[in-house]
């Protein structure tokens, strides 16, 4: 079987129908461009990682980090509404919108959420935690029946 190079995408139907349905006066709060909102940076230095999530518009207060057997889930909300009025005062343009963007990254099991020191700022999240197992392990002692 002969594989040809491909010069189409996943984001091939999205990127035939940009601009279609655009309304110079609306914004777009569409899946489209929400999905790109969570560009994602690892990097590791000196046995930490460091993660920065680029999260756009949205605000502190609408950002959880949850560490959940063994993965980091980054959640965002959006709800809004945005009106535009006329010299009058009358509404000529209003908005509703309501979204939510999620993702999950497995970081290990070794992780406590203690472990993990987060920021927001300017539109990204930022994240640091280690890389391996820092807590000293404490023997438990593992004692053996004897019948």
């Amino acid at each position: 079987m002969m594989y040809a190079p491909s010069i189409f995408d996943e984001r091939l139907m999205d990127s035939l129908f940009d601009g279609l349905f655009e309304n110079p006066g609306m914004k777009d709060y569409g899946m489209v461009s929400r999905a790109a909102t969570m560009r994602t940076d690892i990097t590791e230095k000196d046995g930490d990682y460091h993660m920065e999530i680029e999260m756009p518009g949205y605000k502190k207060e609408n950002i959880t980090a949850e560490l959940k057997n063994g993965y980091l889930i980054i959640t965002g909300k959006d709800d809004g509404v945005e009106e535009k009025k006329d010299d009058k005062g009358n509404v000529i343009y209003s908005e509703r919108h309501s979204g939510e963007c999620r993702r999950s990254y497995h970081v290990g099991d070794y992780l406590d959420k203690e472990d993990i020191k987060a920021g927001f700022e300017n539109g990204i999240l930022t994240l640091d935690f280690p890389s391996e197992k820092k807590h000293p392990q404490v023997e438990e002692k593992k004692y053996i029946a004897i019948s």
